[in-house]
């Protein structure tokens, strides 16, 4: 009887050891590292609580899915190249008073990636505005999605570099299959005309195709004074200049020059400045990149 028992104990750990390595075969055979751990671990917990073979073979599974997920989002925030790791639960929303954790928790449900929508935030620096865009990255790697970063001189760097090899239309259809791009600090560098005509074509190749995530110190309406104008070329909708002295012929005579106005009045050049001196808060002059030009008398305008 002692005999029967001892080989019945040494054929359940032959089977055991039989059935350990092909387990591990297959789990190696299907690259299912994590399942090969746990394994184990669950068929115990299986035969404690008495689980039917299908709730078994779901809880493997499960354990699997979960395990490629979290190495997926790892791998996906590693080729996003974030410049560091912030998640949204560590933003200190006491400091920025003025943000409401409701926008935030919306966005943080990434419903404007199956919208296909941007995300813009404004604001001066250090409020915080990368440390958002990095967090919805990094929620939307650990969701699946593929996530680019980097600032709007790096992404006009990289369209210039691809246009000057005559691949600018692969890269920006290369750059569409990327669910989120992260644009950071535009406005902090002013743009070259070909830069801005780049980073427009970026954003209107990922017009209602993909996401963005944009980042600002400066309002929308200030965008375009971010734009370098060439020196010698003349906008085209400025008024011609008065003509100097030097632009008459031999024999013509300047205009006369108009009386200026009196102390109880004001001249239109005059108002539209001290307007947008209040506007502005500070002194109204040419540095401010705006100019002030008398419109031509008839009969200046005749010369």
């Amino acid at each position: 009887m002692a005999t029967r028992t001892t080989s019945t104990a040494s054929a359940a750990a032959a089977n055991g050891r039989n059935l350990a390595a092909e387990l591990a075969y297959l789990t190696r055979v299907l690259k299912a590292p994590s399942l090969a751990a746990a394994v184990e671990r669950l068929a115990e917990r299986a035969r404690a609580e008495s689980w039917t073979h299908e709730e078994f073979l779901a809880a493997c599974l499960q354990r699997e899915v979960a395990a490629r997920d979290s190495h997926g989002g790892e791998a996906r925030i590693r080729a996003a190249r974030f410049p560091a790791r912030k998640a949204l639960e560590d933003f200190d929303y006491d400091h920025q008073r003025s943000l409401k954790r409701e926008a935030i928790a919306h966005l943080s449900t990434l419903d404007f990636v199956t919208a296909r929508e941007n995300v813009v935030f404004l604001g001066p620096p250090g409020t915080g505005k990368t440390h958002l865009s990095i967090g919805l990255g990094i929620r939307a790697c650990q969701a699946g999605h593929r996530v680019a970063f980097a600032t709007a001189a790096e992404w006009v760097a990289r369209l210039a570099d691809a246009h000057t090899v005559g691949r600018l239309q692969d890269e920006l259809v290369k750059l569409a299959r990327i669910p989120v791009l992260i644009v950071d600090e535009v406005g902090y560098i002013p743009f070259e005309p070909e830069a801005a005509n780049l980073f427009f074509q970026l954003v209107s190749s990922r017009y209602e195709r993909a996401s963005l995530i944009v980042t600002s110190n400066k309002p929308f309406g200030r965008w375009g004074r971010g734009i370098r104008r060439r020196r010698g070329r003349r906008r085209h909708d400025r008024p011609p200049r008065p003509p100097r002295r030097s632009d008459l012929t031999e024999g013509r005579q300047l205009p006369a020059e108009e009386p200026r106005p009196g102390p109880g009045s004001t001249s239109p050049i005059r108002a539209r400045a001290v307007a947008n001196d209040n506007i502005r808060g500070s002194r109204f002059n040419r540095r401010q990149g705006v100019r002030i030009r008398p419109s031509l008398t008839p009969r200046s305008a005749r010369l």
